[in-house]
């Protein structure tokens, strides 16, 4: 008896090679063949998978890089960009003034010095708005009530010191420091996030910040005039001849000259007749700050409240 067999490969009848071959090796052949290649599909298949794991890592990595670049080239700007003011680690009063920023926008709260936490003003399509619940629950983890926590809010047109700067995985924070209000110095955090998933350049991070604070132009000294010379002695006449004057007795027991001080009172003209031009010039509202080398001048209204 001759059998047909049909070709996996065709789909066509063929003439075996040796009518006597049993059917069932050629089936276990066939299937040994489809489970070949089943395997080979197998392989490929996670070789594909694997490269695009691979591929896909890569891509995170650079864009990691590119990120972290972006994030270098903030930070330098920010530095530049500002003059720090230094304070104390208690954040109790100012070590080194720096510069002052003028506030644009209503609405940047601040809370006392002595919370543990910041509270954080995000500047969002050109208003402010403060994270006070979330501030308020982080101090109650650290067991303090936000009730105790004085706080004040800013309105456009006054101004406050800058102390720090962050930039974070959403955005870029300023560290502002206030004046003291009724004994009480105030501190918070400006905060203009990021679109998501893309850092802006340092350009558009100046131009946010531009809307909401601006940097108070230092205040300069007015030169003095320098003495006027005094005349030549006509030419062509003889030095008149003066006779030597005998020097005065010396005073009785005469008191030294005490030093010219500032006294409470006075006005600016008079701190800068006695101590001369300042160093530098601090202005919040009415108030003044003079600074000199081994002492600074308080004034409001034009005279002189404080000495320190």
């Amino acid at each position: 008896m001759v059998y047909s067999l049909i070709s996996i490969e065709t789909g066509r009848a063929v003439t075996p090679l040796n009518s006597g071959l049993p059917i069932l090796a050629l089936a276990v052949s066939a299937a040994h063949t489809t489970i070949k290649k089943e395997e080979n599909m197998r392989i490929a298949t996670r070789k594909i998978g694997f490269a695009v794991v691979a591929m896909l890592a890569c891509l995170a990595h650079t864009m990691h890089a590119q990120d972290d670049a972006k994030k270098a080239a903030l930070e330098q700007v920010l530095k530049t960009q500002y003059h720090w003011t230094a304070i104390t680690a208690d954040r109790s009063d100012i070590v080194t003034p720096g510069d002052v920023l003028v506030l644009h926008k209503d609405g940047l709260v601040m809370c006392g010095v002595e919370a543990k936490f910041a509270l954080t003003n995000t500047y969002k399509n050109g208003s402010l708005s403060s994270n006070q619940m979330s501030w308020a629950l982080s101090l109650g983890l650290a067991g303090v009530s936000s009730s105790i926590i004085p706080q004040r809010k800013f309105v456009a047109g006054e101004k406050f010191w800058i102390v720090g700067y962050g930039v974070l995985k959403d955005g870029v924070a300023l560290e502002v420091y206030s004046d003291p209000y009724n004994d009480i110095r105030y501190y918070g955090l400006l905060k203009i996030p990021f679109a998501k998933n893309s850092i802006p350049s340092p350009d558009d991070v100046l131009k946010s910040l531009a809307e909401v604070v601006t940097i108070q132009p230092a205040e300069t000294t007015a030169p003095t005039a320098p003495p006027p010379t005094p005349a030549a002695p006509p030419p062509d006449q003889p030095a008149a001849t003066i006779e030597p004057l005998a020097p005065p007795p010396p005073p009785a027991d005469a008191p030294p000259v005490a030093p010219p001080t500032v006294t409470l009172g006075q006005t600016k003209d008079q701190v800068i007749a006695i101590l001369g031009p300042p160093k530098k010039i601090a202005s919040v509202g009415t108030k003044e700050t003079y600074y000199y080398s081994d002492m600074k001048v308080i004034l409001v209204n034009g005279k002189v409240t404080d000495i320190q």
